[in-house]
């Protein structure tokens, strides 16, 4: 047996353990930078959830104000716990807009009856299409978006509490209030 057969065992394991290292170096995964970061998502229409209901496209996050776009799914345990999140930004006149991924129109609606509808507008998108083009790779993600339509801030699994005070509500603490007054619910 060569000298390179006895350690590669070893060697293979010390690599491992350095990619691993190197990976938990790099931060929290809730905290990834978005492909879009300060600059705006690309171009989509998504059909309506509800069949009264507003679908959603990209004009819509261009408000001249800031705004949430959620990804979400009934399947999903993570966007059950950080529905009551959603709910509270909602009660304070934050829009937010959705996104329901991979899901069935009737699942959705049963989970938003059960839970309650946070949503401004509710795009449907059952094959996961629009949320892979605007670089969503699970569910649950938030994204904070500009006046402008661009992403200023991509959180990666469920809101917490503290997600909400430290991270989120900056972002809106200067919005004009008429402009978040004048949300439909």
């Amino acid at each position: 047996m060569s000298r390179f057969g006895r350690f590669a065992p070893a060697l293979i394991g010390g690599l491992l353990l350095a990619v691993f290292a190197i990976g938990l170096k790099q931060g929290p995964p809730d905290k990834l930078d978005s492909a879009y970061q300060n600059k705006s998502l690309p171009a989509f229409s998504l059909p309506p959830l509800y069949e009264d209901g507003a679908g959603l496209a990209q004009a819509h996050l261009k408000s001249g104000a800031p705004v949430l776009l959620n990804v979400f799914a009934s399947w999903c345990a993570p966007c059950r716990v950080e529905h009551p999140q959603l709910k509270a930004l909602a009660e304070k006149n934050i829009p937010i807009y959705a996104v329901n991924y991979k899901d069935t129109r009737n699942a959705a609606k049963r989970f938003l009856n059960r839970l309650g509808n946070p949503y401004t507008a509710i795009g449907f998108d059952g094959r996961g299409r629009a949320a892979l083009d605007l670089g969503v790779y699970g569910v649950p993600e938030t994204f904070v978006i500009d006046g402008q339509g661009r992403v200023l801030l991509r959180h990666v699994g469920p809101l917490t509490p503290e997600d909400v005070r430290a991270v989120i509500l900056p972002y809106f603490k200067d919005s004009p209030k008429e402009t978040q007054n004048a949300v439909s619910r």
